[in-house]
C-alpha cells in the first residue's frame, strides 16, 4: 500500500494518470532545462510510467505534491531509484513557477526524505543537481545535505553536483 504523507500545507500521494498533463507541461517548458529537459510528451509519459512502476518494484517512489484540500498535483518529490542508478536519489520539481519561493519544495522534500529513511533500510541517498540550479542548492543546504565535490554520478560529462543525505543527520 502506498502511503499518503501530510504536512502543515501539503499532501504527498502516489502519482495518478490525471497528473500527467501538468507534468508534461513542466517537462516541455524551459523551466526543466536545469534537470535535463525539455522533453517531448512521449518521453515524459514514458518516464511517468517508470515512476509508477517503481512503487510496485521497490515499494517507494516519487510522491505527487498537492496543496491541502486539493487533489491537483503541483509537483513531485521523493526517492527515485531506477535500475540503472547506483543508489536512491531524492528529488523534487514544482511544475508551475507560481509555486516557487514559498517553501513548498523544502516542506515536501523533508517529509518525503524522512518517510524514506523511516520506511526503508536505506540510510543515505543523493541529490544530483545542475551547478546552476541555485534554488535547489539552497533547499539542499536547508535540508542538511552535504555537497560531495567530484563524486561520481550517472550523467557522463554533463556538469552535475552530488549532494549526500544521511538518515538522522539533519
Amino acid at each position: 500500500m502506498t502511503p499518503t504523507l501530510t504536512t502543515a500545507r501539503l499532501t504527498l500521494r502516489k502519482p495518478k494518470v490525471q497528473d500527467l498533463p501538468a507534468c508534461i507541461r513542466f517537462w516541455a517548458s524551459d523551466r526543466s532545462h536545469l534537470m535535463g529537459g525539455p522533453w517531448d510528451a512521449e518521453r515524459t509519459a514514458e518516464e511517468f510510467g517508470g515512476l509508477l512502476a517503481q512503487w510496485d518494484r521497490r515499494g517507494f517512489g516519487l510522491f505527487v505534491i498537492t496543496l491541502q484540500g486539493s487533489d491537483e498535483g503541483i509537483g513531485d518529490t521523493g526517492p527515485y531509484f531506477p535500475p540503472e542508478r547506483p543508489e536512491p536519489e531524492l528529488g523534487w520539481t514544482l511544475w508551475d513557477g507560481a509555486h516557487e519561493g514559498q517553501g513548498i519544495a523544502f516542506e515536501a522534500a523533508i517529509a518525503a526524505r524522512d518517510w524514506f529513511f523511516a520506511a526503508t533500510p536505506h540510510r543515505t541517498a543523493v541529490s544530483y543537481t545542475d551547478p546552476a540550479n541555485h534554488r535547489s542548492h539552497k533547499v539542499l543546504e536547508r535540508m542538511g545535505a552535504v555537497a560531495e565535490p567530484g563524486a561520481p554520478h550517472p550523467f557522463g560529462a554533463r556538469p552535475t553536483l552530488v549532494w549526500r543525505h544521511t538518515a538522522g543527520a539533519a
